[in-house]
């Protein structure tokens, strides 16, 4: 970079030049050398870029194996990344973790550019962080204990409010509250919850009411409140399980379903559609219905082709996404399947040997974003 005619453009110059880039060029340019680096990472070439469109990605989690071996090992790098998959040039991207002083992050949500992630503290302890990777700025939350690592689920919202969900209670988080600490509220679900997802002001999960023998799988939601009398964001914990007479027998046809959040104020609800109601039964595809919270109706987004069914249908897998967005990820498959915007096809180069099975996120990335 010394000797090349760009060591002797002004720093101006430089930034009228590499905004014309897309956010994807630029993260390919930071790469390149210490000097794009620095030009690329500055507070006003920042500002002149903040209104470029962000990336819509697919993360991946490590499979949990490596998570759990990775907290007993004393031999883990501390260094670590993100795999993501842009759909839109069908590409797989790496972003380093190793900016974090931190052992085994394991990333878990994101929102408006920032993720969210689980990792080791210097004490041994577990710490929830978000940090935005692509401009290396990361922020600690207060600390938790590790059971809330292995068994809650962390949900973020659009306004960067973060719960930690189980079965038994609920913490809520929020750098614009005045106490600076977690605030824990019991739960009175009937069973652990299933694929929690944010939409709106709501939180929405499904249990299973069934008994050991058989699942009976229903909807349930609880409203994140404002309380301006108490200056402080709290969630009821009253849950409420959603049901309508017109529904008729929509969750007893699907088979372990899971949700998703769809686009606007929609839910995704995805699992295989039972070829009867006898026990262990066979599914016939894997179905996708979408629920319209404002008139309350399901519908049939689309099922999965027979051809790529073939490989699922043996196999256990899960599903991750949001929007008009699905992933599927099956054990010993060797690739992804996608649901993109009413199209579907398979996603190949997954990280690893192929095989194993992942859970993921959507992340929007951002240049712009501030933890």
């Amino acid at each position: 970079m010394e000797d090349s005619p760009f060591s002797r453009l002004p720093e101006d110059t430089l930034h009228q030049i590499f905004s014309s880039l897309s956010l994807r060029e630029i993260m390919i340019c930071r790469s390149v050398c210490k000097a794009f680096n620095i030009t690329l990472t500055s507070s006003s070439f920042m500002h002149l870029v903040s209104t470029r469109s962000h990336l819509n990605l697919l993360a991946l989690r490590p499979p949990l194996h490596h998570h759990h071996h990775n907290h007993h090992s004393r031999h883990v790098p501390l260094h670590s990344c993100i795999h993501v998959y842009d759909p839109d040039q069908n590409q797989w991207l790496r972003f380093s973790l190793g900016f974090l002083p931190f052992r085994s992050p394991y990333p878990v949500a994101s929102s408006l550019g920032l993720v969210y992630l689980w990792a080791d503290s210097p004490d041994s302890n577990k710490s929830l962080i978000v940090c935005n990777p692509l401009t290396r700025q990361y922020r600690v939350l207060p600390q938790l204990g590790s059971a809330w690592s292995r068994h809650g689920s962390v949900l973020v919202d659009s306004r960067n409010r973060v719960m930690v969900l189980t079965e038994l209670a609920a913490l809520y988080f929020s750098f614009a509250q005045k106490t600076q600490q977690w605030l824990k509220f019991s739960s009175n679900l009937p069973s652990k919850p299933r694929s929690p997802i944010v939409i709106s002001n709501s939180v929405f999960a499904l249990c299973d009411v069934g008994s050991p023998w058989r699942s009976k799988w229903k909807l349930f939601s609880c409203a994140v409140k404002n309380l301006l009398n108490l200056n402080v964001n709290v969630m009821n914990n009253n849950w409420e399980c959603l049901e309508r007479h017109e529904w008729g027998d929509i969750f007893d046809i699907m088979k372990r379903p899971r949700l998703i959040p769809g686009n606007g104020n929609n839910i995704l609800m995805i699992g295989g559609l039972k070829s009867s109601y006898s026990f262990n039964q066979s599914c016939l595809t894997i179905l996708i219905l979408r629920l319209d919270l404002e008139t309350m109706e399901w519908e049939e987004a689309t099922r999965m082709p027979e051809a790529m069914h073939r490989w699922f249908q043996d196999s256990k897998f899960k599903v991750f996404g949001g929007g008009n967005r699905v992933c599927f990820s099956g054990k010993k498959v060797g690739r992804l399947a996608l649901w993109d915007c009413s199209k579907w096809r398979w996603i190949d180069g997954v990280p690893g040997n192929g095989d194993e099975l992942f859970r993921g996120f959507t992340y929007e990335a951002r240049l712009t974003a501030v933890p």
